[in-house]
């Protein structure tokens, strides 16, 4: 018996690469592009903006700094992303000199993202096109791990994500980034193992 492609499955199989643009030394997928995609292969795809329940605005303080908070559903599925409202240094903007231009910018960069938890372009996030690197110590100053496919820990990690099918691609980098270096969790080695893992783990569930 045939059984149904998951939506993961069929957006993280889709090359984006042709529609990639490059924002100084960063490679991204522009809203307007992965949502075009997405809605090619699932046309009753929705985005939800949320909004503050007291106030209306489409983002939420601290009082200091702000994020916005974006869901998007695919097959009654809603994968949810909140991303701080930042300048072009990738530096949270205070509160008090946030615009409007600001909050749309991020509102955008959020739906990419959301997109991508979906499968879409979700290699962009995880730094597929950064090389691995050749010599690598067991641990930085900061005390984290150097995380490699041929380090002992990595079983470990495959063995925990496996046993937790539930949890999404930000939830499983959030944890590691806990124990593991940024560098080496964003390397294509290890990234291109977690994203085939976390996929299985989606179409097994």
């Amino acid at each position: 018996m045939a059984t149904t492609k998951s939506v993961f499955a069929t957006l993280s199989s889709i090359a984006v690469k042709d529609k990639v643009e490059k924002k100084g030394s960063q490679d991204y997928l522009s809203w307007a592009h992965a949502w075009s995609m997405l809605k090619t292969q699932y046309p009753t795809a929705q985005r939800v903006i949320y909004e503050h329940d007291h106030n209306g605005l489409n983002y939420f303080t601290d009082g200091t700094t702000a994020y916005v908070k974006i869901g998007v559903i695919v097959n009654d599925m809603e994968h949810i992303d909140m991303l701080p409202i930042m300048d072009f240094r990738n530096k949270a903007i205070p509160v008090d000199k946030i615009t409007s231009f600001d909050v749309i910018k991020t509102i955008q960069r959020s739906t990419a993202k959301a997109i991508a938890m979906h499968g879409l372009g979700l290699s962009l996030w995880t730094g597929e096109d950064v090389p691995t690197p050749t010599t690598a110590p067991t641990k930085e100053e900061n005390g984290l791990i150097k995380l490699t496919k041929t380090h002992p820990k990595f079983k470990k990690v495959k063995e925990w994500i496996k046993s937790n099918p539930k949890l999404s691609l930000d939830q499983v980098m959030a944890e590691l980034k806990k124990y593991y270096t940024h560098d080496s969790l964003a390397s294509k080695s290890v990234s291109e193992e977690l994203i085939k893992l976390i996929s299985s783990n989606q179409k097994n569930k």
